[in-house]
């Protein structure tokens, strides 16, 4: 016996005052009320109405069982409602991950504004620079810079990380502003360290730039080498000398005259950006809205690699 529809069916007996009237109520014969009222009984072991020839009255018993089961099914109905809304709304908490400098630059102010729209959704940020398993380390997203490596994610471009070449004033008053590239090895680099085998290494560095002429590559001298970019933008702001900075990093600084954006005519590299997620999980109204939210507000364009 399904209790609920017999619990059910018992309170539309009471409120409508009639079988009849209760099997229209539940979509069922009046057959069908009176087996319910009967089993109910049954496995109460208790009788629930006081049944005469023209009407059929609660017992004193079937008096507080009514008012139970009203509460039951109340309490049911709630939480039926409970289950469509998380279905439907964005709610818990979202797991996601993003490199230091664009997490902090980039993703984190435009998260007031998603969890303004979204007042039952909590974030957990976790900023590294390590490529994280979201499946083993149970994250709902990921924002990577650079093209990823193919998997089964779901990978959606939200733009591209580009840099700027900046210098503080004051350094450019001492040593000179280039307007050239090959002006650029009579400056002091900041750089940040790079692995021996690569191109850009401790203590040298090969800045790549793309200009009218073509691409072009300077090797500079590292005067100062730091392992993190809000180190390297203070060294730049104190006058150290020319550094290669991301973009959204340094755009306050040169928007107020801390740093000046040098060599405007040559394009610096810059890397893609994407958010990765499990496509299965893209079912959830929490994590839809959060990758549908990053994307219109960082730009991009869908793709999926495999």
């Amino acid at each position: 016996m399904n209790v609920f529809q017999a619990m059910a069916t018992f309170v539309a007996v009471v409120e409508t005052g009639s079988m009849t009237a209760a099997a229209e109520r539940c979509g069922i014969s009046s057959t069908m009320v009176g087996n319910y009222i009967r089993l109910l009984e049954e496995r109460l072991g208790s009788s629930l109405l006081r049944r005469t020839t023209r009407r059929q009255n609660l017992t004193a018993f079937g008096a507080v069982y009514f008012e139970k089961c009203r509460e039951i099914l109340s309490l049911l109905d709630e939480a039926d409602r409970m289950a469509e809304a998380a279905q439907t709304l964005p709610g818990g908490t979202l797991r996601v991950t993003a490199p230091v400098t664009y997490g902090t630059e980039s993703l984190t102010p435009c998260l007031a504004d998603y969890l303004l729209q979204h007042p039952s959704v909590d974030v957990d940020l976790v900023l590294t620079e390590r490529s994280v398993d979201l499946t083993e380390e149970k994250f709902d997203a990921a924002i990577r810079l650079g093209t990823p490596e193919p998997s089964t994610l779901v990978c959606r471009r939200l733009g591209e990380y580009r840099m700027t070449l900046c210098a503080a004033p004051d350094y450019l008053a001492r040593r000179g502003e280039p307007f050239t590239p090959d002006q650029l090895p009579a400056h002091d680099a900041l750089a940040f360290p790079y692995p021996a085998s690569s191109p850009m290494h401790w203590g040298r560095r090969e800045w790549r730039l793309e200009g009218p002429k073509g691409k072009v590559a300077i090797e500079m001298r590292s005067r100062a080498v730091m392992n993190n970019t809000q180190a390297l933008r203070k060294a730049a702001v104190a006058g150290m000398g020319i550094a290669m900075l991301p973009a959204d990093l340094v755009r306050e600084d040169v928007r107020t005259g801390r740093l000046r954006s040098l060599l405007p005519d040559y394009v610096l590299p810059s890397r893609p950006v994407y958010i990765l997620y499990h496509k299965d999980r893209y079912n959830s109204p929490t994590l839809r809205s959060f990758v549908n939210f990053v994307v219109t507000s960082l730009g991009g364009v869908s793709t999926q690699m495999r």
